[in-house]
């Protein structure tokens, strides 16, 4: 008898907690039943299966090879979406604007399981999947398995309290299309190449002649709603003056527009709940209290909804390191951008909120406990402090890669990074890499950026020179791996007050 016909007597009898069975690790959280037919989620030499006991309709979709009455089905995308038929908590799905929501953008695809540990009895839901076409192209997946990666995630823990799905930093029709169709729940509205960056450069003369330039029927809009007019807002007051207007509808007023575009086109028209998020933070400069208003005040106005917006915070919020600046300042200028998103009724989103550990509890504060935060890189990091513990020689391997190929990945990222900051590996143990260097703000930020240039590099043969080894690694080592997400994410929640 094989030992998936040991296991599927269990499950016949539906008993499935303490299976023995060489060699092959059992998730007893997935065990479910739908119509006759018992399904238990296993992994067999580091490759994951759900087996199918029974006799019913979701026994035949499932796709699989039958060995001794018991089906043994792969993770695929077909195979995924017949989970999502019989088993509506396997769906992603919206979640308005009255819970906290965290983004844990599992760039790896093995992440989601601990991330589930980590927000299970919680008052905040999770997006599972997240991820933009950057972040995509780097690692070389696609969307099909991002969503995949999520929804055998939460069968596989049996999560059933929600998580949803983010087509992140989207600013392509064909992107979104693309996403919504793949049944995102979330969708980010990426707006940078609407908003003019080279406005604030201009002075008030020069600004004043390109606004000229802005046809009739627009200025005449702005202008007889805010020019002039002092709002009350979030305990405030923002006045519109001439130049003030002008500077605004200058950098944001085609951005307003394609928001209004994509909404109509996209989000009105879906035959199911999208939570539409709108990031302004790809600015040149912080975003001004007046700026964050009239964007939520001409949404409004023109009859969009949203469920967050990310405005850009003054000081520095970079990849997988804590915020940099004055945190008293910070405060000051939190205080209104979370009234501002409270008067309106959506949610402050933060982006980039990976590690900001020092104002994480000024963001749960003042947004009342109502917000949406990014992180995607830190989950990364911890994968790699994994395999800095358990795998050194491969952790040394990586390491050099990314230090000989950081210049590359300043492409993509902006960082501080000062190289010689960070100790030479001869000079480091192999029991204190994990600290040495994943504790280490310059060294967390080489390993963070370089993430598609280590899990793309191959040798002159085409084999992948870490990859496979990488992944190995953590599916060995799976329980430490999930121990470091639960401790680093847990840290996230509870400064934030979760």
């Amino acid at each position: 008898m094989s030992q998936f016909q040991t296991i599927a007597q269990a499950m016949k009898q539906g008993n499935v907690t303490g299976i023995a069975a060489n060699n092959v690790k059992v998730y007893p959280h997935s065990f479910s039943e739908s119509g006759g037919v018992q399904l238990l989620m296993v992994k067999d030499n580091n490759t994951k299966y759900i087996l199918a006991t029974g006799e019913g309709s979701l026994f035949d979709e499932l796709q699989g090879e039958v060995d001794g009455g018991v089906k043994v089905c792969p993770l695929t995308h077909e195979n995924r979406l017949v989970l999502n038929k019989y088993f509506d908590y396997t769906v992603p799905r919206a979640f308005g604007t009255q819970v906290a929501t965290i983004g844990l953008g599992d760039r790896l695809g093995i992440a989601s399981p601990g991330h589930i540990k980590t927000v299970r009895g919680k008052n905040v839901r999770p997006i599972l999947a997240q991820q933009s076409i950057r972040e995509l192209n780097l690692t070389g997946r696609d969307y099909k398995q991002v969503v995949d990666a999520a929804c055998f995630a939460a069968f596989q823990e049996g999560y059933k309290d929600g998580f949803g799905a983010d087509g992140d930093h989207l600013k392509v029709e064909a992107d979104i299309e693309l996403a919504l169709g793949l049944g995102f729940t979330m969708l980010t509205l990426d707006c940078s190449e609407y908003i003019d960056n080279t406005i604030e450069g201009l002075s008030a003369a020069e600004q004043a002649a390109k606004y000229a330039e802005v046809s009739e029927a627009t200025r005449s809009h702005y202008e007889s709603l805010y020019l002039g007019q002092t709002f009350e807002v979030a305990g405030t007051s923002i006045t519109f003056d001439k130049e003030t207007l002008i500077k605004n509808v200058l950098i944001y007023g085609p951005a307003i527009d394609f928001m209004e575009h994509i909404f109509n086109k996209y989000i009105k028209t879906a035959n199911r709940e999208i939570d539409f998020e709108i990031s302004i933070d790809e600015t040149a400069t912080p975003t001004a209290p007046e700026s964050h208003f009239l964007v939520a005040k001409e949404l409004y106005g023109r009859g969009l909804t949203i469920y967050s917006m990310a405005p850009r915070f003054i000081g520095e919020f970079q990849k997988g390191i804590d915020y940099i600046g004055d945190i008293a300042q910070f405060e000051k200028e939190l205080i209104i951008h979370a009234g501002i998103a409270d008067d309106f009724g959506y949610k402050l989103s933060i982006h980039s909120g990976s590690d900001k550990f020092s104002v994480f509890p000024i963001i749960g504060k003042y947004t009342k406990g109502r917000f949406h935060v990014k992180t995607a890189g830190t989950n990364w990091l911890e994968a790699v402090r994994t395999v800095a513990k358990v795998n050194p020689g491969l952790y040394r391997k990586m390491h050099q890669y990314a230090l000989d190929h950081f210049e590359e990945a300043t492409a993509y990222y902006h960082v501080t990074t000062d190289l010689s900051k960070i100790a030479p590996l001869d000079q480091v143990s192999d029991a204190d890499l994990a600290d040495t260097y994943m504790n280490e703000n310059n060294a967390r930020q080489v390993i963070h950026i370089t993430y598609g240039i280590l899990l793309q590099a191959k040798d002159a043969a085409g084999n992948s020179l870490f990859k496979d080894e990488f992944y190995r690694t953590l599916s060995e080592q799976e329980e430490a791996f999930e121990q470091s997400l639960i401790s680093h994410i847990g840290k996230h929640l509870e400064l934030l007050g979760k």
